[in-house]
């Protein structure tokens, strides 16, 4: 079949599935792009014939930011449980590499997302084109070897004949749970459009399966030995136990131990909220509840989780002497993570049977009236009365009680993803999405965007502050142009709440933190600036409702979700207002020495928290 090379990525794309349990999905959903010399005449016009002729289904959106659009194809793959995702194009040179941060966050999240940068001419025959970079090193390289060390699968495709291969490999990593990320297939601008005879057999309907891996028998036996001499273990659920589906296991083995079940930012709403053994997130935003048992536990269960270091405390949250770990996940490189014993399998296939192995073994815990103190302190958060500006913790509240179980709260970066850890209720092993591997300013928008188009009948809330909205809101516009319904809240409190935090806490004064004025004394000490956000979202198509107290904003986002398009509600919070203590740690070093008497107080607090980090060998 004589075909360009886009045309053929195009037909091949479209002829991909993914199926687990018997269910059969599209592999990639669509394919995102801004098109730019290096892919206009290529990928571009392959889409457009597509489109006009039925021959390939590959449906094309318009975006707006080529980061952005990462971030759409990773809120898609992550409301699909990694079983589906989005392509994204750009055009070469500054439009590729665009995507770097896209890239970064899809793999360290471990979400497949599908990057087909434009790149140099194969031929070099009008070298150096528009936007080259020249290496005296080597004419084989380009600014897209920037993706290798960010991408699970990199290749660059120099001829037609190296395709199939490269498409090939692209859709094994992709449909890898353990070894899935971003992919990159880069493609020269004149490749894209040469004709080549493809075999049709390439373009044929190829179902990808995705396994549930099963657990050895002997690490399934040695992990039960250990849990069986413990007395205090602790869950914690990751993302991996969303991703394989396994909140009805993880419900069976909870209740059938007796084991309490802590949560990551990942893994939040595996269980919901008010389960008997639920006991809120763990870690540096976790709750009082779940890191005092963190502390105490003998063992520590870890389902699906990569133990980063706001779920760990930076090592400081697991301070028995004789704390030992066992961790079911579907990948190598995690499960063997604290020197654990390894249960290498899916989350549902792995709890089975290590329930199986554990022979009706139940273990004591009782922290109902632990557990009912800490939410009657979330209730207190809720519904703080904090004034003349309400505290974030109140606006958290009004969103959590506005949404319903089936709907979804999206955030990414600043204070709100401690926040949300922390106090959010989530019921619904979908309703909680808070991209916090990265934690990538600008995420939220775009990703809600993703999680939209995944599931339509769900309502979607998209938590973002002014820092974010000020990086990157441009996808309000593509959601306008597809016709397609999110619910924004903006959050302004005139600069970063989190660092501004941050900064006080490690003695550096909320120094840069502020959008303000620049004052006299060289520092941005002056009065607010006068951005409008708001108007900001209404020139970009959005509806807008402006709110000054918790009562607006209840009102507003009931209007929200009654209105038929996108709309942007926006409220202003006192960024000093309280928040309830996770009773944990993070480490940010503080300089050792100083001449200002704040940092060598933040030091001095410092020293003495590191000297609880341990390396759990």
């Amino acid at each position: 079949m004589r075909l360009t090379v886009g045309q053929a990525v195009v037909r091949f794309l479209a002829s991909q599935w993914t199926e687990r349990d018997g269910v059969e999905r599209r592999a990639i959903a669509g394919c995102l792009g801004i098109f730019g010399h290096g892919n206009v005449a290529g990928l571009g016009q392959a889409l457009l014939q597509a489109q006009r002729t039925g021959e390939a289904d590959l449906p094309y959106r318009l975006a707006r930011n080529e980061q952005a659009m990462v971030h759409t194809a990773a809120g898609f793959a992550r409301m699909s449980n990694r079983l589906s995702t989005y392509a994204c194009t750009a055009s070469i040179g500054p439009g590729s590499t665009n995507m770097l941060t896209g890239a970064a966050l899809a793999t360290v999240n471990r979400l497949p997302v599908l990057l087909l940068p434009s790149d140099v001419f194969a031929t070099r025959a009008a070298s150096p084109v528009l936007q080259e970079l020249e290496d005296p090193g080597g004419y084989d390289v380009s600014v897209n070897d920037a993706f290798r060390p960010l991408s699970r699968f990199f290749d660059r495709v120099w001829r037609p004949e190296q395709l199939p291969s490269a498409l090939l490999g692209a859709m094994r990593v992709l449909t890898d749970p353990a070894e899935t990320g971003a992919v990159t297939i880069c493609l020269p601008q004149d490749l894209q459009a040469e004709a080549y005879d493809f075999p049709e057999e390439l373009f044929a309907k190829r179902v990808w399966h995705v396994a549930r891996p099963v657990a050895e028998p002997a690490f399934v036996e040695r992990a039960a030995a250990v849990l069986n001499g413990a007395t205090k273990p602790l869950i914690i659920a990751g993302g991996g136990v969303i991703y394989s589906e396994a909140s009805a296991e993880l419900d069976r083995f909870a209740r059938a131990t007796g084991i309490p079940v802590a949560d990551t930012q990942a893994g939040k709403g595996a269980l919901s909220w008010d389960h008997p053994n639920s006991v809120g997130g763990v870690g540096s935003t976790g709750t009082p509840v779940a890191n005092r048992l963190a502390r105490e536990a003998d063992v520590i269960i870890g389902v699906g989780t990569r133990y980063s270091d706001f779920t760990t405390a930076s090592r400081t949250a697991f301070q028995n002497a004789d704390v030992r770990f066992v961790n079911i996940n579907v990948a190598a490189f995690d499960a063997a993570k604290e020197s654990a014993h390894p249960i290498v399998a899916d989350a549902r296939s792995g709890l089975s049977a290590l329930l199986t192995a554990l022979d009706g073994r139940r273990f004591a815990s009782d922290v109902a009236a632990e557990v009912q103190a800490w939410q009657a302190r979330v209730d207190h958060a809720y519904h703080l009365g904090h004034g003349p500006l309400p505290a974030q913790t109140e606006v958290i509240g009004v969103v959590n009680e506005a949404c319903g179980a089936r709907d979804v709260v999206v955030q990414a970066a600043g204070s709100l993803p401690g926040d949300l850890q922390m106090l959010w209720r989530a019921r619904d092993p979908k309703q909680y999405h808070v991209e916090y591997g990265y934690s990538c300013m600008g995420f939220e928008i775009a990703g809600a965007l993703g999680i939209k188009l995944a599931d339509p009948t769900r309502e979607v809330f998209a938590m973002v502050g002014d820092g974010s909205y000020l990086m990157m809101a441009q996808e309000i516009v593509t959601a306008v142009a597809e016709g397609i319904k999110l619910v924004i809240v903006l959050v302004q409190n005139h600069g970063f709440a989190s660092i501004g935090a941050l900064s006080e806490s490690l003695g550096s004064q909320r120094f840069g933190t502020s959008y303000r004025y620049r004052s006299a004394d060289g520092d941005y000490q002056g009065g607010y600036l006068p951005v409008d956000l708001a108007a900001n979202a209404e020139s970009l198509g959005a509806n807008v409702i402006r709110c000054r107290t918790i009562a607006d904003l209840a009102d507003g986002l009931k209007r929200a979700r009654e209105a038929d398009r996108l709309t942007v509600v926006h409220i202003e919070t006192d960024p000093l207002a309280p928040v309830p203590s996770s009773d944990s740690w993070w480490d940010v070093p503080v300089p050792a020495v100083s001449e200002l008497e704040s940092t060598n107080e933040a030091r001095a607090a410092y020293d003495d928290a590191k000297r609880l980090q341990r390396p759990y060998l």
